[in-house]
């Protein structure tokens, strides 16, 4: 079963020294409407250009997306 993407974003949760990235993974924990199902880069692309949490939301999950297809791409 592959790891969705928001399973993985979750691993950045909670740091002590929040940046981008756990700030992210917080946002979307806390997000009712957060695609959690998605493996679709554009089914999260597009919702976080329309819910865009904070001005560096968009570029850290490009980053973070990119290290998720690396790390779990079939």
């Amino acid at each position: 079963m592959r790891l969705t993407f928001y399973q993985f974003l979750l691993t950045h949760r909670g740091k002590l020294d929040e940046d981008d990235y756990s700030a992210l993974a917080g946002w979307a924990f806390h997000d009712h409407y957060f695609p959690k199902h998605a493996t679709s880069y554009d089914e999260v692309s597009d919702y976080l250009e329309w819910n865009s949490p904070f001005p560096g939301a968009l570029s850290a999950f490009d980053e973070l997306w990119t290290d998720y297809e690396w790390k779990y791409s079939s």
